[in-house]
């Protein structure tokens, strides 16, 4: 099926470092195909070849294609008949490798919808987390999630996951047991489950949309402070309304001060990096983009912060793309102090475009800027204080994750002893913050 393009905002991108940066639409045909043409090439492969040709023809941020020839290009592409699917696939990514652009990339369907549902922050199944647990080697459930079908039939953490609709899960891989799981909301699905003191037991789940969980939080005590801490996964559609939920609830159990800890968070979504950074900043720029025309797009903060609390966030070197706009921003504004490793160097925005046979394409259409002008491409953010971490605190943490976000970890505790700084600086925070034996 076809349609006419449309002109997307910036706004409407997902950035993910590493891999992608890109925005959820839909482009495929532009009006000036007739509809010989079209009906020659509907439903065949060679369709989806000159689709992609057509997104990067009409959005890609180079606008001399790295020096090739893009009109060329074309017809050498729709010269060649193709037979299958592969076929097709493998001289698309042939031409996008013309353009030297890591970012640029072609789709297969499988890894389209992988990624739509990443950005989305949905998925249909039942609402469990799972790991294989080290010691006994079977598939376990690390926690259901709030308000899922799992969590509303009392699933616990530490559950045994024996088996999925009388398949055993002997032998099977986490993503075997995930893909089983998954399904068509509405339909059941019947999971057999061990718990110690109870025995072996069946529930039937009905799978639901489940809003996945893009931020954790939890209020800590550290010394003579109350600290509210934000872990941010990614930028899905709802880590914005997660992230206001966040403050607001550490708000009300009076945090004295925030830490927002982004390591590891790829990106994701443009848009959720602005509304996120506009929760912590009520004036400034956050970012700048510019398209392959010269066009700047600026986005600013609204008077919209939630708080003005000190605040520090937490980088390393898997910071990347949306994540680096929200630090960059936060930093260039001297609204928090930045403290880990220098980030990724992402500084690329790509939108994602779905094809008619299901794949998608992923194309670099801006460049984009921090408030103070830095781009960050193959550099990072420079954070305000440097704190690497070696191998083996790195390897340590990895096998230990609930020591992430503790004094364990040596990028949290040097956050603390900053904010411990900073708020008994402050005359009027020595009047509100409490020690620790008096929670």
């Amino acid at each position: 099926m076809n349609s006419s393009p449309k002109k997307f905002s910036v706004l409407q991108s997902v950035l993910f470092g590493g891999a992608i940066a890109a925005t959820a639409s839909l482009y495929l045909f532009g009006p000036t195909w007739c509809r010989s043409v079209r009906a020659a090439l509907e439903d065949s492969p060679k369709n989806v070849v000159d689709e992609a040709w057509q997104v990067v023809n009409r959005e890609y941020v180079d606008g001399t294609f790295n020096q090739v020839d893009w009109q060329a290009t074309r017809q050498q592409l729709l010269s060649k008949n193709y037979t299958t699917r592969d076929e097709a696939y493998a001289a698309i990514r042939g031409a996008l490798e013309r353009l030297e652009d890591p970012y640029t990339r072609f789709m297969e369907p499988k890894q389209y919808k992988a990624l739509t549902s990443q950005t989305s922050g949905e998925l249909s199944g039942v609402g469990i987390r799972l790991e294989v647990n080290e010691k006994t080697k079977k598939i376990a459930i690390v926690e259901p999630i709030e308000n899922s079908p799992a969590f509303k039939a009392g699933i616990k953490p530490g559950d045994e996951l024996r088996a999925i609709d009388g398949k055993s899960t002997q032998g099977m891989s986490l993503e075997q047991a995930s893909a089983l799981i998954r399904g068509e909301v509405g339909k059941s699905v019947m999971l057999q489950l061990a718990r110690e003191g109870k025995g072996v037991f069946n529930l039937t789940l009905t799978r639901a949309q489940i809003e996945l969980p893009a931020i954790r939080y939890s209020l800590k005590q550290e010394g003579q402070i109350r600290v509210g801490y934000i872990r941010l996964n990614e930028f899905s559609s709802h880590a914005a309304a997660q992230m206001n939920r966040a403050i607001k609830e550490l708000t009300k159990q009076n945090a004295n001060a925030f830490v927002l800890d982004v390591r590891g968070n790829p990106g994701g979504l443009l848009n959720a990096s602005i509304d996120i950074a506009r929760m912590w900043m009520d004036s400034g720029a956050i970012v700048r983009t510019v398209d392959r025309k010269g066009g700047n797009e600026e986005f600013k903060a609204n008077q919209t912060a939630l708080t003005k609390l000190p605040l520090a966030v937490l980088v390393d070197g898997n910071s990347a793309s949306a994540s680096e706009i929200l630090a960059g921003a936060l930093k260039d504004n001297r609204r928090a102090t930045v403290i880990g490793s220098q980030t990724f160097g992402k500084a690329l925005v790509q939108s994602v475009h779905g094809l008619s046979d299901g794949s998608g394409l992923a194309v670099t259409i801006a460049h984009y800027f921090t408030p103070a002008g830095t781009d960050i491409g193959h550099k990072g953010v420079t954070p305000d204080v440097k704190v690497d971490l070696n191998d083996d605190q790195r390897k340590y943490l990895a096998s230990n994750p609930t020591l992430i976000g503790t004094k364990n970890d040596p990028q949290y505790a040097r956050a603390i002893s900053h904010l411990l700084n900073t708020n008994l600086a402050q005359p009027n925070m020595r009047q509100t913050v409490s020690p620790l034996s008096s929670r």
